[in-house]
């Protein structure tokens, strides 16, 4: 088969490579503009249009993909490259433009969608972050038939992955990555074979992962430490999690923990003790311990190297 591919960040591009390493002719990849990014704010790449690159693949970067969009030129030239590339399917993956109509029934077998959970649970823009977030045991992959809705295809695979007590949403990101270059490959070949089956999503159990915005990194000190402490988690490596000191000052946090049992508690945001251990924190439910912050100025360190060079901060209220 000839299988056009469509996506944009490290997730995707992973499922590039093994598109690529199973043998499939990939006439065409579609990925989101260069980005300013580093210190130096230069033009970069995304990761699957390097790999688009390295594979002398023909690479296209349409702002939009609406034939009446205010990037119709833009797109018409999408709709033009796409007929040219003859694919009997898209794989689409994290690529960051909606898909209309007019593209979804452009190859011979529709869009295939690799979408980080287990459908109908997290459809939408933040999938690994809201599951880590909400505390859930599992998610997984689904491989989707795209269609106009967000993320309501048909499912075609999935695999569920535990996720566990320690993941961030970097480290699930990864898990979920490889998980998902594995499964497309699996449906590639099912879909030759003529062996992929369509299921209807459920209409019990939907869930929406609403895109993650910055003001979601300050630390709600009101709210449970059980929740706080999944955020930090969920939030790492973006956009982080962090609170003010009395002076103004920003302290991000790098790692935290709900602590258990009985203990005395005070106002959310009075520090009750801060040692090599830890910073325990009162929240609206409980107590969180962090035990990774980074100081304006220096770098993420321990609890314990904090205290080497900078204030003790029992007894105060933070922000």
């Amino acid at each position: 088969m000839r299988v056009a591919f469509a996506g944009t960040p490290e997730f995707a591009a992973q499922a590039l490579r093994a598109i690529l390493s199973a043998g499939y002719t990939v006439p065409l990849v579609l990925t989101q503009p260069d980005r300013p990014a580093g210190r130096g704010m230069k033009l970069q790449s995304s990761p699957v249009k390097q790999v688009a690159a390295a594979a002398q693949i023909e690479t296209i970067q349409p702002q939009g993909l609406r034939l009446d969009g205010r990037h119709d030129e833009q797109a018409a030239q999408a709709h033009a490259a796409l007929q040219d590339a003859r694919a009997d399917v898209l794989v689409v993956a994290a690529y960051g433009l909606i898909l209309p109509t007019t593209v979804l029934t452009l190859p011979r077998h529709g869009c295939l969608n690799i979408h980080a959970s287990l459908l109908p649970r997290w459809r939408g823009a933040a999938p690994i972050q809201r599951a880590i977030e909400a505390g859930d045991a599992q998610t997984g992959i689904t491989l989707m038939q795209m269609d106009a809705g967000l993320d309501t295809g048909d499912m075609l695979l999935e695999q569920a992955l535990p996720i566990d007590a320690t993941d961030t949403a970097a480290t699930l990101h990864d898990k979920l990555a490889t998980l998902g270059a594995a499964l497309v490959v699996q449906g590639l070949g099912a879909l030759e074979r003529g062996e992929l089956h369509p299921r209807p999503q459920p209409e019990a159990g939907v869930t929406y992962a609403a895109k993650i915005g910055k003001g979601e990194a300050q630390m709600q000190w009101n709210q449970p430490a059980e929740l706080l402490a999944r955020r930090v988690r969920a939030f790492t490596p973006w956009p982080g999690t962090q609170f003010f000191l009395p002076d103004g000052a920003v302290v991000k946090v790098g790692a935290a923990t709900a602590l258990n049992g009985p203990m005395h508690s005070g106002p959310p945001g009075w520090v009750r003790q801060m040692t090599a251990e830890g910073l325990d924190v009162c929240c609206g439910e409980g107590v969180l311990r962090i035990t990774r912050l980074q100081k304006p100025g220096s770098t993420m360190q321990s609890v314990a190297q904090w205290l080497q060079g900078a204030a003790d901060l029992t007894g105060l209220t933070l922000g």
